[in-house]
């Protein structure tokens, strides 16, 4: 009776041992699992940091390029900067969707800058003015006359704020160069490109080109500063904190 008491407290001990291993075997098992989770996560966040700050430099490249217009030249062509974007982002859709949105005449040739713009408006205004009496109906020898003869004899300001809403008053060729002068001096393409676009007859057909640069321009510019502002916050998101 006393052996098989003993016998019995042994089993006893020998099967809280076991158990007491099985447990801080499943204890040390979870903490191994949850630090190689820890690794995985890093490495991922690293991955997407390093993937983040890639997109940013060829973003910044692309941005740097436009800045290389001169006064009277377009920028470098943006291809090879938008191939970089492009080659950083191939398995982002939004960012790849917005580096295809540039215009294939700014990846070939390049844009002009908002200083040479408004240079050319400026040299071509004068000859926009002497033709604005010109519809696209009316182009005789007499209407010429008239048209400059009335810009010779028109003073009106050569820049003036545009009003809030234009009226029909507002729609006159010589109103709406004014108003395009005073947004372009004070850096407002886009309005002044909104402007210049309600021209009709022979004035447009003047203006015609400029307003297409604008617009590659303009273009350009958006699909750029959307590609900035998406890649400073992809880089904001994946900031890992110390």
């Amino acid at each position: 009776s006393k052996m098989l008491e003993q016998e019995t407290r042994y089993r006893q001990l020998t099967q809280e041992q076991l158990d007491n291993f099985t447990l801080d075997m499943n204890a040390a098992y979870a903490r191994l699992k949850g630090v190689e989770e820890a690794i995985d996560s890093h490495m991922e966040a690293e991955e997407a940091a390093r993937k983040a700050h890639q997109l940013w430099l060829s973003v910044e490249a692309l941005n740097y390029t436009l800045k290389t217009a001169g006064t009277e030249s377009p920028s470098m062509p943006l291809e090879d900067a938008a191939d970089a974007v492009r080659a950083s982002c191939v398995d982002n859709d939004f960012a790849l969707a917005l580096a295809s949105a540039l215009p294939e005449e700014s990846l070939k040739r390049g844009v002009y800058s908002e200083a040479s713009l408004r240079a050319r408006f400026n040299s071509l205004r004068s000859l926009a003015r002497r033709v604005a009496l010109i519809d696209e109906s009316h182009n005789t020898l007499y209407q010429y006359f008239l048209s400059y003869l009335q810009a010779a004899l028109l003073f009106e300001n050569q820049q003036e704020a545009p009003p809030t809403q234009l009226r029909s008053e507002d729609l006159d060729s010589f109103k709406l160069l004014s108003y395009a002068s005073y947004c372009l001096e004070h850096g407002d393409l886009e309005l002044a490109a909104k402007l210049v676009n309600q021209l009709r007859g022979e004035a447009r057909r003047v203006i015609e080109d400029w307003l297409t640069e604008a617009r590659l321009t303009l273009e350009t510019r958006q699909a750029v500063s959307l590609l900035s502002a998406y890649a400073n916050a992809v880089g904001l998101g994946t900031t890992q904190a110390p």
